[in-house]
């Protein structure tokens, strides 16, 4: 397998794209409604004709298509840096479709410079835009959080905008943020109606009894066997039965070192986060997968990469599980993001958030967009400091998804009140 794909621009192909992106959303995603304000659009076309990078959250694979109607919606064309391993799927059907929309490859992990010259020379050039998820891969799932940024999206937008003041003196580059926030779009009825059937399958894997317990509280009793489920098959002994986030850490942590120890990564830390954990763990099979020239890598047979790939979509499904994060505010969007966990653990399911089965019912996209601002603004503190800057640029990144993050909040509503497990 080819270990970079570059970018292409078939226009037939884009132009179906655009006709039929209303039918696509709805299929792949399950999405049926993508809104925008209208003072929005039109800020957003004013744009179009400047070096634009697009930063966005991104908790799932439903972003970039949307990304891609903002493109539409702009009258402009983005590139999008998008991970390896994504133009294998669908037996490399995918892989076709996107470079040819102005999709490009990039390796996680490690210093990918084909990538990084390709997203440089796009940006850089007239009119250049690019498409950066700054959470990158994998995607959390959860779409009232975000994950850690990353250093090297900043790095990458100043090297961009100083090729581009290399041809012209005066050039800049616009810095757009963008929040994307899904909501289910049924009636109360209806989702819980979806949840119980839901939860009755899962019930019945573990033997569960729910007898007249509420659905949030029937959804912490099948974490709870899920969590048993998961000790005992990693053999964790002397856990505190009454602690359930730091057992589901343990958990997390078991799987990702067990698979550490077997595939030796590198730059593994023992000591990190989960996140960083995963994060080497899937950067370290997607350059097996696509069997990078690194006499370095360890040598897996088929059977075996496929065999820990599902170890990490396992450890994927115990990273985001956290008691608090439901009770608190258990709203339809939140019991989904667990219910997709749970059928991944117990039923194989592959997780919406890694392009897996699309949303039980349908969902709305809200998209919201913070005040543009300038690169230039910040360039001249790049060049005497360019780690604080950095620091600084991604501080400021964060701040405007966070308020749109927390503004949106008012989208949803809670199904139960919180912390309301009843009797």
């Amino acid at each position: 397998m080819e270990p970079f794909i570059p970018p292409g621009f078939n226009l037939p192909l884009n132009w179906t794209a655009d006709l039929l992106f209303p039918v696509l959303l709805r299929a792949m995603h399950n999405i049926n409604e993508v809104i925008i304000k209208e003072e929005d659009k039109q800020m957003i076309r004013k744009h179009r004709n400047d070096r634009l990078l697009f930063f966005s959250n991104h908790p799932s694979t439903a972003e970039p298509p949307i990304a891609f109607h903002i493109g539409n919606i702009m009258g402009t064309r983005f590139k999008y840096m998008a991970s390896r391993q994504v133009f294998d799927w669908g037996f490399g059907m995918v892989g076709k479709a996107i470079s040819n929309i102005g999709a490009f490859s990039v390796i996680a992990g490690i210093n990918d410079r084909e990538s990084l010259k390709t997203a440089r020379q796009s940006l850089a050039e007239p009119g250049g835009k690019l498409v950066l998820f700054p959470e990158g891969e994998p995607t959390s799932g959860e779409n009232d959080s975000l994950m850690p940024f990353q250093d090297g999206i900043a790095a990458l937008s100043f090297w961009a905008l100083e090729d581009a003041k290399k041809k012209e003196k005066d050039a800049d580059i616009t810095i757009l943020p963008a929040f994307m926030r899904f909501v289910v779009d049924a009636p109360k009825n209806i989702i819980l109606e979806d949840l119980d059937r839901s939860l009755k399958k899962l019930e019945t894997h573990f033997a569960i009894r729910p007898g007249e317990k509420n659905i949030l509280r029937r959804f912490l009793t099948v974490g709870k066997y899920m969590l048993l489920d998961a000790e005992e098959q990693y053999k964790i002994k002397d856990a505190d039965q009454n602690d359930f986030d730091y057992r589901i850490g343990r958990v997390r942590h078991a799987m990702l070192d067990k698979m550490a120890e077997k595939l030796k990564p590198a730059n593994y830390d023992m000591n990190a986060d989960a996140i960083m954990k995963l994060r080497t763990i899937f950067a370290l099979l997607e350059m097996i997968s696509i069997d990078y020239p690194d006499p370095k890598l360890p040598k897996l047979n088929k059977d075996e990469i496929e065999y820990y790939k599902r170890e990490a979509v396992k450890a994927f499904d115990f990273i985001v599980i956290k008691r608090d994060y439901l009770l608190s505010y258990p709203t339809p969007e939140r019991f989904y993001e667990w219910l997709t966990r749970y059928e991944s653990y117990v039923f194989g399911d592959t997780p919406r958030a890694l392009g897996g089965v699309a949303s039980h019912l349908p969902r709305k996209a809200y998209v919201f967009f913070a005040k543009p601002y300038s690169l230039n603004d910040y360039h001249a503190d790049y060049k005497k400091n360019k780690k604080e800057t950095i620091k600084r640029l991604l501080g400021d990144l964060r701040t405007d998804l966070q308020g749109m993050l927390d503004s949106s909040m008012g989208l949803t509503y809670p199904l139960f009140k919180p912390y309301d497990i009843g009797e």
